[in-house]
């Protein structure tokens, strides 16, 4: 097994390759009516159930970074937490906010709305990271990225605060700043659709009924 990934007891990981997961969850749902998309229903659960139930088995610590409705986040039982820039700056806030309040020495991102992520997402973007001695590990289908499927060192945050500081936004112009290495899940495609529309949550609930998903 490798270190980095979430281990039994009798082999833990070390500690100085733990890992933080935190569930992106700080967007507006804009192109969902502007609801808190990780709360809309999927098959009878929150979204972001779904997502969360196939994270926390990877990491060593687990938590949530919602800039809305607190009090439904904090049901999920992890810690949540805003972003510590105002306005809804997208995820390199949220991932900013994280890499602050963690625990441990990497931090591991998904999205509240894909409920399909991975369930070696971590293992394999932890053996590339600390096979490539990069500061950044980026999922990756065929010529696709996914940057908000990543892990990272959490001293980082100094970096990134800087960037953010300075009016920086988008997520790939910070990644273009790092040492990063890009990990192929060409294997899971499908497994990093992400539901941005009702008819793709309709979708998503059959998926959900068939025993490959």
């Amino acid at each position: 097994m490798n270190d980095a990934t979430h281990s039994h007891s009798s082999n833990p990981s070390p500690a100085d390759r733990r890992i933080t997961g935190v569930l992106l969850a700080g967007g507006q749902g804009s192109r969902m009516g502007g609801v808190d998309k990780g709360l809309v229903e999927l098959a009878g659960r929150p979204m972001a159930a779904h997502a969360l139930e196939r994270l926390a088995p990877q990491v060593d610590e687990l938590i949530i970074n919602a800039n809305q409705n607190p009090v439904a986040w904090q049901a999920f039982g992890y810690p949540v937490f805003g972003d510590d820039i105002d306005g809804f700056a997208g995820p390199l806030a949220g991932l900013h906010a994280a890499l602050m309040r963690a625990h441990h020495p990497f931090v591991v991102t998904a999205p509240c709305d894909s409920p399909f992520l991975p369930a070696d997402l971590v293992e394999r973007l932890a053996t590339a990271l600390h096979a490539a001695g990069a500061q950044l590990a980026v999922a990756k289908t065929f010529d696709q990225p996914h940057p908000v499927f990543c892990l990272c060192r959490r001293d980082l945050a100094g970096h990134l605060g800087a960037f953010l500081a300075s009016g920086g936004r988008k997520i790939d112009r910070w990644y273009g700043s790092l040492n990063i290495v890009e990990v192929p899940f060409d294997d899971e495609e499908a497994a990093f659709r992400n539901i941005n529309t009702r008819a793709e949550l309709e979708a998503a609930a059959g998926a959900l009924h068939t025993p490959d998903s």
